[in-house]
């Protein structure tokens, strides 16, 4: 099966139309002949199929009949009724039950045919395009949604937290040292730090168009633990990086994943006097470069693992951590954009471990 090619399915009851159909457009397209509506189906349900034509008049199915399942079944497929009959009723019923896109008469041109299945493949490929382009937009709709509603709570969350502490220490006369509330004011500022950054990576990661670029991975894993070790210095970092191979790829969103991968490894770690420990690898090779992050923290629940990578979704333990419900959502969309892939590996109380496989644009 050619992914090029256009692929069309015949169904009539008689052999000598579907022989004479494949002989006259096998060098065309992908030809698909069956003589019962069964084996229609199976192809339907098998192959993607974009252009289907059936024959009007058949012992058990009618060529209407059979285009109102396929509507049911497999709306993106194009129906094209072939029928040496032009009555009305017919007409009809093809249009209102049928939905078919184009009607036939037999005996068919061969020229005329073809340039209505080439047509409409075109057709198929805009709908599909169309389609794809309204769940993005129904998919984006549905985040800014989310967006706005968890947004507005922790932009303001950190605020009112601030304004509260100010106003304690105004209370507090008896405290002549403020440094306690300067360290909980820091934290309430380091969240929204942290939350305003994530919806900037956010906001570039959408609409930013790819790079290729050569990636130096030593560099871009010393400047996130260089940022990121201030927020725990008792944090062990293990670095192997093996990238003599030239690899090249998106430089902004590998930052942007490493960072906020290695972010989750120190924020969510145990409180029970374990040394924190982050163990980075990275090796690349000629197609792939392959990456590990994996830490000795808190873990994730299993019943959590389908839902990290959703937006705003925090587990249990965030409650006691700094994270914004964003990052593990934007990785996985900035994965999305560089064509590359993540698995988690978790164990609830012994940590957890990422791994990645980028694509080496590299040629």
């Amino acid at each position: 099966m050619s992914k090029d090619r256009i692929r069309v399915l015949y169904l009539d009851d008689e052999d000598n139309n579907l022989q004479a159909f494949k002989a006259g457009f096998r060098r065309n397209f992908e030809i698909y002949t069956v003589n019962n509506a069964a084996d229609a189906f199976r192809i339907l349900d098998e192959i993607e199929i974009h252009i289907a034509l059936a024959d009007q008049r058949m012992p058990k199915m009618s060529g209407v009949e059979f285009f109102e399942r396929v509507h049911d079944k497999h709306p993106d497929v194009i129906r094209i009724l072939i029928t040496a009959y032009t009555n009305s009723q017919t007409i009809i019923d093809a249009v209102n039950k049928g939905r078919i896109d184009q009607y036939v008469v037999k005996p068919w041109d061969p020229n005329f045919l073809r340039n209505v299945i080439e047509t409409f493949h075109a057709t198929y490929l805009a709908r599909k395009e169309l389609k794809l382009k309204n769940e993005e937009l129904q998919k984006t709709n549905d985040e800014l949604n989310r967006f706005v509603y968890s947004a507005s709570h922790d932009l303001r969350a950190p605020l009112m937290s601030i304004l509260g502490l100010v106003e304690l220490s105004r209370l507090d006369k008896e405290n002549s040292d403020p440094f306690e509330y300067l360290q909980m004011i820091e934290s309430s500022v380091l969240k929204l730090d942290s939350f305003i950054q994530n919806i900037i990576e956010y906001y570039q990661n959408a609409r930013a168009e790819g790079l290729k670029e050569n990636i130096n991975f030593k560099e871009l894993v010393d400047d996130a633990i260089a940022v990121l070790k201030n927020t725990d210095q008792t944090v062990e970092f293990e670095v192997n990086i093996n990238d003599e191979l030239p690899f090249q790829n998106d430089e902004f969103r590998i930052r942007v994943i490493l960072n906020n991968l290695i972010s989750n490894a120190i924020k969510y770690q145990k409180e029970d006097g374990t040394v924190p420990k982050v163990n980075i690898t990275i090796r690349t090779e000629p197609k792939y470069a392959f990456l590990s992050i994996q830490d000795n923290g808190v873990g994730i629940l299993q019943e959590h693992m389908e839902s990290i990578f959703k937006m705003f979704f925090r587990t249990k333990s965030s409650k006691k951590s700094p994270g914004t419900g964003i990052g593990l959502y934007i990785v996985k969309e900035a994965l999305n954009k560089i064509g590359g892939e993540i698995k988690v590996k978790s164990v609830y109380g012994e940590g957890t471990t990422f791994e990645l496989i980028l694509p080496n644009l590299h040629e």
